[in-house]
């Protein structure tokens, strides 16, 4: 009977000449420093979603840390939903994050590293020479049925109530052909897939060990699935066995998606005579909607896609340490303890990670990016500004560009020892006072304002003694006069104590100007935004809310 097998695979496979030995000493074992080997392993049919790029954190992040291994590996056995360009937006994106893999891919077409190719495409007489094989050993089998056929059969066992659905066990009619007749078949030109006979010796559920969840009672696989597709492509279920295997991977960190196919990969495993490797299933991204949880949607969250970021100007680190808290609670105390230490020296334990899935909060992230922001230096915000605004504010590019050293001087104006900025599009809108060439007074009046006594006076008085020269203390001191002349009060302490007594306090006083400059009543410090704006623009500002203020 093996003969026979023989007889078989070469009438399926007869351009496979290389045999599995071959492959087994080409993709030889890793040296033992290699203890850890992970992989990330996207397809290229879409953009990237947060969960992907959350996913390859992980297995960076773990692998580095114990000086293993981490690659770079694309399955695009489904042909028909391959975007184009979609393996160089994988390699970008990742690059953009500053996640960096140690093989892989480095275009559409080229790839590093000894265990390749890493595009699964490219690997297809690999799995034609493990599919030869199995069928070789009898493991595997030619099926031809047509999907009219296969749709009879679910719906047959639908009827009778069977627990088994699919192409198994007393269903599996191709199973049973004969050698000979399946070589008929062939010769004839009838198309067909290659199924793997599943083989779990009667057992009907199985345990499986997994890092982050502990240990899962499943049933076992009992379905012939497809391993070979009809173009001569693998299946995922099959191409990732081979793959993982011949690359040497040691930890699969993925969605828990992939959690109902485990049985089924383990099966995989066993019946090529694999090691199969140490498996880790991680919880998706949830959002909150309504009194429920669901996972992030790229339809319906922005958030959820991951050039959302690069869009909105978050600086990356602050986006990786954001999906970092997610991955471990444990890394906000860790930060808080170590803020001089690289997230990279966090060390990430797969079995501390949440078993229900961590909850995405925008404004958590907001959080993260201003502490990270405010601690950048100048120099780092201004090269992430310049770079964010080339590709995505030309208005703001333009200004940069017009007077880059001008522009630096704003920079420690609302960046020192402040938390106002979270990501770089917020700049203009925030900061539209010093940035818009074309600034026009946005005025934030209430009634409260107008009620003030002597504003107008005030705002007189200031343009009139206003200097663009004048020290900082010089111009405090001016505005204190200003304050007593009007009666307001220039201590604060005793004016909360005696409010009665006065028109007002000198905040009230730097309020006025503060609008008049800012259109805004909180902003950065005024002495410093005046030295940077200059005298005729200073008054030229106040010029105009006294001109609104006397309409």
């Amino acid at each position: 009977m093996e003969n026979n097998y023989k007889k078989l695979a070469e009438a399926i496979f007869p351009n496979i000449n290389k045999n599995v030995e071959y492959y087994e000493n080409l993709y030889s074992e890793r040296s033992k420093k290699n203890n850890v080997v992970t992989r990330f392993a996207p397809s290229p049919t879409g953009y990237m979603h947060l969960g992907g790029l959350y996913i390859s954190l992980i297995n960076q992040s773990f692998a580095h840390k114990q000086n293993g291994t981490f690659f770079l590996r694309i399955e695009d056995t489904d042909q028909s939903r391959i975007l184009s360009n979609g393996v160089t937006e994988i390699i970008n994106t990742l690059h953009n994050f500053d996640i960096n893999f140690d093989e892989g891919p480095i275009n559409e077409t080229e790839d590093f590293g000894e265990y390749g190719p890493y595009r699964q495409s490219d690997r297809k007489e690999i799995y034609q020479t493990y599919a030869k094989y199995l069928i070789e050993q009898g493991k595997a089998y030619p099926c031809f049925c047509t999907k009219d056929e296969l749709e009879k059969i679910r719906e047959n066992q639908n009827k009778v109530g069977e627990s088994l659905i699919g192409y198994g066990g007393k269903y599996a009619v191709c199973r049973n052909l004969t050698v000979n007749e399946a070589i008929k078949k062939i010769e004839n030109g009838e198309s067909f897939v290659i199924r793997l006979k599943a083989d779990n010796n009667g057992i009907k559920r199985v345990t499986v060990k997994d890092i982050i969840r502990g240990e899962i009672n499943m049933e076992d696989n009992e379905i012939d699935v497809v391993i070979i597709k009809g173009d001569g492509l693998p299946t995922y279920h099959f191409a990732h066995v081979i793959d993982d295997h011949l690359m040497r991977t040691t930890h699969v960190i993925r969605a828990d998606e992939w959690i109902p196919s485990l049985p089924l990969h383990l099966q995989m495993f066993k019946t090529l005579g694999f090691k199969a490797p140490q498996y880790a299933h991680v919880c998706p991204i949830l959002k909150l909607e309504g009194d429920s949880k669901r996972k992030l949607s790229k339809r319906k969250d922005p958030e959820a896609r991951v050039g959302f970021y690069f869009e909105q100007g978050f600086p990356i680190i602050a986006v990786k340490e954001y999906l970092l808290n997610l991955i471990n609670s444990r890394f906000e105390l860790w930060r808080e303890k170590n803020p001089e230490l690289s997230y990279k020296d966090f060390d990430i334990n797969l079995n501390e990670m949440s078993k229900s899935g961590a909850l995405f909060d925008l404004n958590k992230l907001l959080n993260v990016s201003k502490r990270i922001i405010k601690n950048m230096t100048d120099e780092e915000v201004f090269q992430g500004i310049l770079n964010w605004s080339k590709l995505y504010s030309n208005n703001l590019y333009q200004f940069i560009i017009k007077d880059e050293n001008k522009f630096k001087s704003s920079i420690p104006i609302w960046h020192k020892n402040r938390m106002d900025i979270a990501k770089w599009n917020e700049i203009e809108k925030n900061f539209d006072y010093l940035y818009d060439l074309n600034f026009l007074q946005k005025l934030n009046i209430n009634n409260e304002f107008l009620n003030f006594p002597y504003v107008l006076e005030i705002l007189k008085d200031y343009i009139e003694s206003y200097n663009q020269n004048d020290e900082q203390s010089v111009w405090f001191e001016k505005i204190k006069n200003i304050a007593n002349k009007y009666n307001y009060c220039v201590k604060i302490k005793e004016y909360k104590n005696n409010p009665k007594n006065y028109n007002g306090s000198i905040v009230d006083v730097t309020t006025f100007i503060r609008i008049a400059l800012t259109g805004k009543k909180d902003s950065p410090d005024i002495y410093e935004i005046s030295q940077y704006i200059k005298e005729e623009e200073v008054k030229k500002r106040i010029k105009n809310l006294i001109d609104y203020l006397t309409k």
